[in-house]
């Protein structure tokens, strides 16, 4: 008796070295995110399989297919992927959300769905699977780096980020879509993806082909073995900056600061990750690269200046020897309108009905 197709047993690997990598003992149930696209109907099989029966423990699994109404058609192509699920032995629903809200049709989709999905777990502790591949990961190192959005961008999506779990990050789409083949599952290839409108398309059909072309083949492994080398990086510099933290917090009688002296001895890259830290937890928002700097100016370029305005009527000032957020008058500029594209951190991407390519897939 033959075993499955080598496609088929690669993403029951993944799949399965993805949950005990991230401690999740059998018994936890599984949400799969399926849009019907090769990526995420082939997780989802691998998802059945190892949901357990004959006797084998495993991980019990649902899935959810995320209907957007942004394409005709869209709640009709929806139910008919759950009915895929349910062929595989998985109970779908379909998720009907509203997109709306700034920052373009990519982005609002990306918020709705995600918030969608995060509601449907069954359990706190359950995992949501999606189905990005290595080729998803390497077109977001590219996004991210023609951004200029910092290492953190370059470092594409994580494997694991509770409760997103991305068991295929090691997996080349070509190989999802060889498995749904063997396993004679239907795709659905959403005209979204072919869109050149979408950046992610753009770089997806003419810009990596081109690097392959040019640089001799491996480009897409290779970007994505720079965003995990990226990602254990900033992992150790997040760390130092968290030990940092704790040494230059101080309280007050009125309100807490940061000890700008003591700051100041820790290099750069680690007194932003602080700062950045310590003012989103006060509820600072819109940190720009360029006004982090600013803030940080404050503690390695001391030669005292005035107060930073921040937004949310306040500021980040220097007073003796600490930084302290205080109230301010000043009026800040408002920000250039979000870009529509998609989001360079395992966002939408271009697909925006009953899943995406790029979320789900």
């Amino acid at each position: 008796m033959t075993g499955p197709a080598a496609e088929v047993a690669e993403l029951r690997t993944a799949l399965r070295r993805a949950l005990e990598q991230i401690a999740c003992p059998a018994g936890t149930p599984l949400l799969v995110a399926c849009s019907g696209g090769a990526d995420s109907t082939a997780l989802a099989a691998a998802a059945a399989y190892l949901s357990g029966g004959a006797g084998r423990e495993g991980w019990p699994v649902s899935g959810a297919v995320v209907d957007h109404g942004l394409q005709p058609g869209s709640a009709k192509r929806a139910r008919r992927t759950v009915e895929l699920l349910e062929r595989l032995g998985i109970p779908g629903t379909v998720l009907t959300v509203e997109v709306s809200g700034p920052g373009g049709m990519e982005a609002a989709a990306r918020r709705a769905r995600y918030a969608a999905l995060r509601a449907a777990r069954p359990t706190p502790e359950s995992p949501v699977l999606l189905g990005h591949t290595l080729d998803d990961q390497a077109e977001t190192v590219l996004l991210g780096l023609g951004r200029g959005s910092g290492a953190r961008s370059m470092a594409g999506m994580a494997r694991y980020d509770p409760p997103w779990l991305r068991p295929l990050l090691g997996v080349r789409r070509a190989t999802t879509r060889a498995a749904c083949d063997a396993l004679g599952l239907p795709v659905w290839d959403d005209p979204h993806n072919a869109d050149p409108r979408f950046t992610r398309v753009r770089l997806r059909r003419e810009v990596l082909p081109l690097m392959e072309d040019v640089l001799a083949g491996g480009v897409a492994g290779a970007l994505a073995r720079t965003a995990a080398q990226l990602a254990e990086d900033l992992a150790a510099l997040d760390e130092m900056a968290a030990q940092a933290r704790h040494a230059v917090e101080v309280d007050g009688p009125e309100h807490s600061g940061l000890d700008a002296e003591t700051l100041a001895e820790y290099p750069a890259a680690v007194r932003r990750r602080v700062l950045r830290a310590w003012l989103l937890d006060a509820g600072v928002r819109e940190l720009s690269d360029a006004r982090l700097r600013s803030a940080d100016d404050l503690v390695g370029r001391w030669h005292g200046q005035g107060g930073l305005a921040l937004r949310g009527g306040r500021e980040l000032a220097r007073e003796r020897g600490r930084l302290v957020l205080r109230p301010s008058h000043t009026v800040v500029a408002r920000p250039a309108p979000a870009s529509t594209d998609s989001d360079t951190h395992g966002g939408t991407e271009c697909n925006t009905d009953s899943g995406n390519a790029h979320d789900l897939s």
